[in-house]
């Protein structure tokens, strides 16, 4: 099969170590029904794993001519850096981003080049759901992520999104420095040079539920020290976080809950300041009395989370100096 140049589309990723969920991406996109002649999938990959290499080789994708891969040296390369090198080595002037952990729906392409007709100078946003196919874990697990996305949303993740090429030529791509909200950063970047932001929730991609052990989920936390850093570039990304000042509700809650424990010794109805945090945190179960027990049982690790979160962004506040819990 030969592809029509420039394609109409491309699928730009990034992988780091996911070679089994990389190849069920890949399959995803080989279901797609836009032609396959008219779109190509290009991978950035900085994977230590041998299996990667020889999957992006083989995989009936590149068998077939509409894969091509570049790769870098094992944690040399920041995602935003793997995103500008994926999307640049394409022509087309429609370029799809998603993540080596999830499974566009087979029409996802399809639904993105026709919102891209009635919008096209318009980055457009799809629909982002947990994978039916693991909803079992998202129900088991006490400490399961995954992604639920209703756009638009002012992060703009970069797992289920598509933007005009001359939208990122024009603002020169990612930031290749950024650890985290590289995607958020290009947005309003983008937005600030005249983009309108669209939601087009046909474009549905499965993300993956992954199970995670407690000490694994506080370790990855640490990964959002440089939130603040995102908010000084971008004061008008306050509009969208808790009362201005907190990443979450849960943050605030924390808070207002250690002072009603500190208060509480000299006004025992200071107490009540806790009540907002266990609100939110005993709503993940369900109000079943199955369901609460369960959510009782996790408490002391979801008090961990917020804890190390709001530690951590209170770390990073600190080297940005702008305040964000």
């Amino acid at each position: 099969m030969s592809l029509r140049h420039p394609p109409a589309a491309a699928v730009a990723i990034t992988s780091h170590n996911r070679p089994l969920r990389l190849r069920w991406l890949l399959n995803a996109l080989l279901d797609q029904t836009f032609p396959a002649e008219r779109f190509e999938v290009l991978v950035a990959h900085d994977s230590s794993l041998p299996d990667t290499e020889q999957l992006l080789r083989t995989h009936p994708l590149c068998v077939s001519g509409q894969l091509r891969h570049l790769s870098f040296a094992p944690g040399s390369i920041m995602p935003g850096a793997k995103r500008n090198a994926a999307w640049r080595a394409s022509a087309a002037k429609l370029i799809l981003f998603t993540d080596d952990d999830c499974r566009p729906r087979a029409d996802w392409i399809e639904q993105a080049v026709a919102a891209a007709r009635a919008h096209p100078r318009a980055i457009l946003q799809g629909r982002t759901v947990p994978d039916p196919d693991e909803s079992a874990t998202l129900r088991g697990a006490p400490w399961a992520h995954t992604v639920d996305v209703r756009p638009p949303t002012a992060w703009a993740e970069t797992c289920n999104i598509a933007y005009p090429r001359e939208a990122l030529e024009q603002v020169g791509g990612f930031d290749p420095q950024l650890r985290v909200g590289e995607d958020t950063d290009l947005a309003l970047r983008a937005q600030n040079e005249g983009a309108d932001l669209i939601a087009a929730p046909g474009m549905l991609v499965y993300h993956a539920v992954e199970e995670r052990g407690l000490p694994a989920t506080l370790r990855s936390l640490a990964r959002w020290r440089d939130m603040p850093g995102l908010v000084k570039r971008h004061p008008e990304v306050r509009r969208h976080v808790c009362a201005r000042f907190f990443w979450k509700r849960e943050h605030a809650a924390l808070v207002a809950s250690l002072v009603g424990i500190a208060l509480a010794r000299r006004d025992g109805r200071s107490a009540a300041l806790t009540l907002p945090w266990l609100a939110l945190s005993l709503r993940h179960r369900g109000y079943a009395p199955r369901g609460i027990l369960r959510s009782v049982s996790e408490l002391p690790g979801r008090a961990a989370i917020d804890a190390v979160e709001t530690a951590t962004l209170a770390r990073g506040s600190i080297h940005h100096r702008t305040l964000l819990l």
